[in-house]
């Protein structure tokens, strides 16, 4: 039986356990459309046309465009050549470079952009903002693709070899195709956060769409005026996310593992060793160096460095609680709806997979406002709790989970299953002890990148955390907001070093394949 005619199949019995949890997830990422959609409707057709169709509206679409191209495209360059030197070649400590590489991404944005600004105040505007969010974003392409190439059978590349092709041309013609889906919903990724990057840009000084719309909510206070920069936002990511679905097309990539040792060979890079450590060193320098650098000169030097061990302790506990449960909720949420767009393919598992991709493009500022407003309207005993904040964080942060965890379902072969079910084993038996085990790198990368994201959000938590609760983020953000540095110092170093921790712990566990050296 073909697997073309295994998904028709499936496509017409998909398991009601399946959509009910799916077609919720829909309803509730949906909620930031209708609160836009509400709000611009509150404007009329006249205004909303001049609000859009205007000088300023040209400028920071151009702003935004350039912006999105330029990280996009390093990330995805460096990132690629981080997971191909740790997966693929015998460079040394590769646990500890693993886990250095994905560090920057544990570093807030708005952090780097300030620590650069302070020894460089000419890197403002588009240059510095490339630099310093290429440098923050390109763990979203290394993270990906890593567990890609980790779990990718090594008798394609034997195979290959056989057949008379070099490195070279195995890696073009066999491994990068199959590390499409992990490189195109990494790079999805990038270029939706670079729609939605807030703090970074409001300290380099570069005015985009999220610029703008904070400065009308917050500043001109013209609901109105931020609805229709919103939309033209949306309609940017839907453009990202329809430009991805054409690149990636339909191909299929499982992988059924017959017949291979599971062993990866190592490619030895002989005299360029030193080079590529050198690089590596380089990047985490740039990216992570320069902003510890900067923050121990707070602390040590600042005049407000007072440190209070109370509201510190206080700030960290809650920042930890936050980031658990709002990754495990978000990557819980990603399973089905992950599920369902690949093994059972139509209109429903599209809308479902896509939705996500295109909410995560809005800014934080807005599904704080969303939720809010819903909150106050139709469920105000949820106004101002915790599980409010962690429903706005899986609306957030969703495809960061989708992302890897797709890049690692696809891998895994349907006849897996099949033979399963075959054998009388029901669908959720047959997840746990089969398809599950298969894709933990994956949904691993996720949940990491997940709780990184929430340790480090701060629009959305001001809005929605309960009164009087505060994180290491929402520290930083107050004391840099009064130009107190050194008090700032302690809750950034915190975040930095304890958002480090549970990828390397994730890094450290993926690595159980055995290598051979080429």
């Amino acid at each position: 039986m073909s697997d073309q005619f295994m998904v028709k199949k499936r496509t017409q019995a998909v398991p009601l356990g399946l959509v009910l949890p799916v077609i919720l997830l829909v309803l509730l990422t949906s909620l930031p459309l209708f609160y836009i959609l509400l709000r611009a409707h509150e404007a009329g057709w006249s205004q909303a046309v001049s609000l859009i169709f205007r000088p300023r509206v040209y400028h920071l679409l151009l702003n935004t465009l350039q912006l999105l191209a330029m990280v996009t495209l390093l990330s995805t360059l460096i990132g690629v050549t981080t997971a191909w030197l740790i997966e693929r070649t015998d460079i040394p400590k590769r646990k500890l470079w693993n886990a250095l590489v994905t560090l920057p991404f544990a570093v807030p944005a708005f952090i780097s952009s300030y620590s650069w600004i302070s020894i460089f105040p000419q890197l403002e505007g588009l240059g510095g903002a490339v630099l310093v969010l290429t440098l923050c974003n390109y763990p979203l392409l290394h993270l990906p693709v890593a567990a890609a190439l980790r779990g990718m059978d090594s008798a394609l590349e034997e195979t290959s070899h056989s057949l008379g092709f070099n490195r070279t041309q195995t890696f073009f013609k066999v491994i990068l195709p199959q590390l499409r889906p992990a490189l195109f919903g990494g790079a999805i990724l990038i270029a939706l956060h670079m729609l939605a990057e807030f703090g970074a840009l409001a300290f380099l000084n570069y005015e985009t769409f999220t610029t703008a719309i904070f400065d009308q909510y917050y500043v001109a206070f013209d609901g109105a005026s931020a609805a229709m920069l919103t939309l033209v936002l949306l309609l940017l990511c839907l453009m990202v996310i329809g430009l991805e679905l054409l690149l990636r097309g339909k191909r299929h990539y499982a992988i059924t593992r017959q017949g291979t040792s599971g062993e990866i060979e190592m490619l030895r890079l002989g005299w360029l060793k030193p080079l590529a450590v050198l690089g590596l060193l380089l990047l985490v320098a740039l990216a992570a160096g320069v902003p510890l650098g900067i923050i121990g000169y707070w602390l040590f030097t600042g005049s407000s460095s007072a440190f209070h061990g109370q509201a510190v302790i206080s700030a960290l506990t809650t920042t930890l609680s936050f980031g658990l449960s709002g990754a495990v909720l978000t990557s819980g949420l990603a399973l089905p709806l992950v599920f369902l767009a690949v093994r059972y393919q139509g209109r429903l598992s599209t809308l479902a997979e896509r939705l996500p991709y295109f909410i995560h493009s809005l800014p934080g500022l807005v599904i704080g406002l969303t939720l809010v407003f819903f909150a106050i309207r139709y469920v105000f005993p949820l106004y101002q709790t915790t599980p409010l904040l962690l429903i706005g964080y899986a609306i957030l942060y969703l495809p960061l989970a989708q992302s890897t965890t797709r890049a690692a379902l696809v891998q895994v072969s349907s006849q897996l299953e099949e033979v399963a079910r075959s054998l009388g084993k029901n669908a959720l038996s047959v997840f746990m002890r089969i398809t599950l085990p298969l894709i933990a790198p994956g949904v691993g990368a996720g949940l990491a990148l997940v709780f990184l994201q929430i340790m480090k959000e701060l629009t959305a938590t001001l809005l929605l955390r309960p009164t009087g609760v505060e994180t290491l983020a929402t520290k930083v953000w107050e004391h840099t907001s009064n130009a107190e540095y050194g008090a700032s110092a302690p809750y950034a170093a915190l975040l930095i070093v304890i958002s480090g921790l549970p990828v390397y712990l994730l890094t450290m566990r993926s690595f159980g394949r055995n290598t051979r050296q080429a």
